[in-house]
């Protein structure tokens, strides 16, 4: 009894889970450019790039602290339980023989008194117990030509991350697209199967009354009884694949696998056909070209930060404090607090630095030949990816043309022959066979259709114009 409790209460709150889910679920109709909006929002990858923006302005402002004047205060005390003793040549007794033998003052023995060879040393504590003391400093670099060169290079930066970022998005973007249009597709091979389906089970239909007019074989009725069960396995299987699909679309754009998702865009086979090949293109418009262009620019400021690095660099300081000094601590009371105050500049001359300063220069520059090599390089791969984008992207609508006519071909095939198979002119081997031939013209054409589509894409992609 206690048992049947325990589960009771359990499925009840699993239901309860359930509902709460459920609430918490949300609904969205995407078109592809929402869908891409929502993924810029919220696939992690994106979130960084633009985190990796922001970080950047936060260096950007560090650098510029570094222009800007630096202010400092201090304040302290410290108590010296025994004062620090010194020892001194004796100052005082030459002055003090000098001023007897100038006097004529002579000795007990009546001899004039002479300067003695050596008055030893005194012992003397100097200072205070305590002391105390105030200040404020400030300090502001006047020339420095790595911190100028940070400074101009401040936006640089800046652009550099950004076209990171669209890197990002771009990628995410294209993989968006592909998945978005296969799932679109797959709702075209579902209305497929579910034609042939519907088709099959008219099939069984007049094929039942043949049977029972005697007309028909009981295999035949079999023969569509497993076609029949073919096809709702793969009904059931595309189904998988395309609930799958939405799993992966939806971790793809940054939404909970929880929330409904659906697809409002439809296939337009105009806009597929429209022949995109026509025109010449940038490579400014591709965003991995913009990324290395904003890097090598980075690497340029790099090289002339390294090349400045031997002017001198000029500072300005200034100080202003307060010192006290007590035998106690009093230093609230009354009492002096003696001013010291100073203003300089410091120029600070780069002589020798066991040719360090050359290596960094002669490194930044060999990283931006670097730089103006990938450059090249990527010309080369946009020009090579632009062709082959091209050729197949013609040779997809092509394809796609050609398996749409073969379907509706395909599809006459079987009417015609069905229609001879009920008159009693053809044979169910016939039938089958032209079965077959059409749901091969359907697959073909599924797949020539998504070809296409992701041809499309590749070469919008490869032109930058996604």
């Amino acid at each position: 009894m206690h048992t049947k409790i325990k589960l009771i209460a359990l499925l009840c709150m699993m239901a309860m889970m359930q509902t709460a889910m459920a609430q918490k679920a949300n609904r969205y109709e995407f078109s592809i450019e929402q869908a891409v909006a929502y993924a810029k929002k919220n696939n992690v990858q994106v979130k960084n790039a633009l985190l990796a923006i922001q970080a950047q302005m936060q260096t950007n402002k560090e650098i510029t602290a570094s222009a800007l004047p630096t202010i400092s205060g201090s304040i302290g005390t410290q108590h010296l339980p025994n004062v620090a003793v010194q020892t001194l040549p004796n100052f005082i007794s030459p002055a003090t023989y000098q001023v007897l033998i100038d006097q004529g003052v002579k000795d007990g023995n009546g001899n004039p008194i002479k300067m003695p060879n050596d008055f030893g040393f005194i012992a003397a504590q100097f200072g205070t117990k305590w002391n105390a003391s105030a200040g404020v400093s400030l300090q502001q670099l006047l020339f420095d030509g790595q911190v100028f060169i940070g400074l101009q290079a401040r936006k640089a930066s800046i652009d550099f991350q950004e076209a990171a970022a669209r890197v990002t998005e771009e990628n995410i973007k294209t993989n968006l697209y592909k998945v978005y249009y296969q799932l679109v597709v797959s709702k075209t091979q579902i209305e497929l199967l579910d034609a042939n389906i519907k088709r099959l089970e008219k099939l069984d239909y007049d094929v039942k009354a043949l049977y029972k007019n005697g007309f028909a074989e009981r295999i035949d009725i079999d023969k569509i009884a497993v076609q029949l069960n073919n096809l709702s396995t793969e009904k059931i299987k595309a189904l998988n694949g395309i609930a799958m699909g939405y799993i992966g679309l939806k971790t793809l754009m940054g939404m909970p696998v929880t929330d409904t998702l659906v697809l409002t865009d439809t296939l337009d086979y105009t806009q597929i056909k429209e022949d995109i090949t026509k025109g010449d293109y940038n490579y400014e418009d591709r965003r991995d070209f913009q990324y290395l262009s904003s890097a090598k620019q980075l690497n340029a400021f790099n090289v002339k930060r390294y090349e400045l690095s031997k002017l001198p660099t000029v500072a300005l300081g200034a100080n202003y404090s307060k010192l006290a000094q007590r035998n106690q601590f009093n230093f609230f009371g009354k009492g002096d607090w003696f001013t010291s105050s100073s203003i300089g500049v410091n120029i600070a001359v780069p002589i020798f630095s066991g040719f360090a300063k050359d290596a960094r220069i002669k490194k930044a520059k060999i990283e931006l030949e670097q730089t103006n090599n990938q450059l090249e390089n990527l010309k080369l791969n946009i020009d090579q990816s632009v062709e082959q984008a091209r050729l197949k992207y013609k040779t997809a609508i092509a394809t796609l043309d050609f398996q749409k006519n073969n379907m509706a071909l395909a599809e006459k095939v079987y009417q015609q022959t069905k229609k001879k198979y009920e008159a009693g002119t053809g044979s169910n081997t016939e039938i089958n066979a032209s079965d077959v031939d059409l749901k091969a013209a359907q697959t073909n054409y599924i797949s020539a259709l998504y070809d296409a589509i992701i041809a499309r894409v590749d070469y919008l992609t490869a032109i930058g114009k996604l």
